[in-house]
C-alpha cells in the first residue's frame, strides 16, 4: 500500500504532540494538561488508523473486484483491524 501525504502528514503532527507531552512532563506542567495533550495524540492516531483501514479496504476491493473474488472477507478483515486498534 502506499501511503499519500495526508496520512503521513497526520502521524507527523501526532509525532509533533507526543514531543509536546514529553517537554510538558519534563517542565512539570499540570496534569490536566499533559493528559489532554495525550487525549489529542490519541485522538489523532485513531484517526490516522481509521483512514488508513479504508484506504486500504477501497484499495482491496476494487482489485478483487476487478478479478471477481468475494470481498466480504475483506472487510471483515477491515473491521478485525479497527477493532483490535480500540
Amino acid at each position: 500500500m502506499e501511503y499519500d501525504s495526508q496520512v503521513i502528514n497526520r502521524i507527523k503532527r501526532a509525532q509533533g504532540q507526543i514531543s509536546g507531552v514529553l517537554r510538558m512532563m519534563e517542565q512539570g506542567e499540570d496534569c490536566k494538561d499533559v493528559i489532554t495533550q495525550m487525549s489529542a495524540a490519541k485522538t489523532a492516531l485513531e484517526r490516522s488508523i481509521g483512514l488508513i483501514v479504508s484506504m486500504n479496504l477501497v484499495e482491496c476491493v476494487k482489485e478483487s473486484q476487478e478479478k471477481g473474488g468475494d470481498t466480504e472477507a475483506l472487510v471483515k478483515e477491515a473491521v478485525q483491524l479497527l477493532m483490535k486498534s480500540r
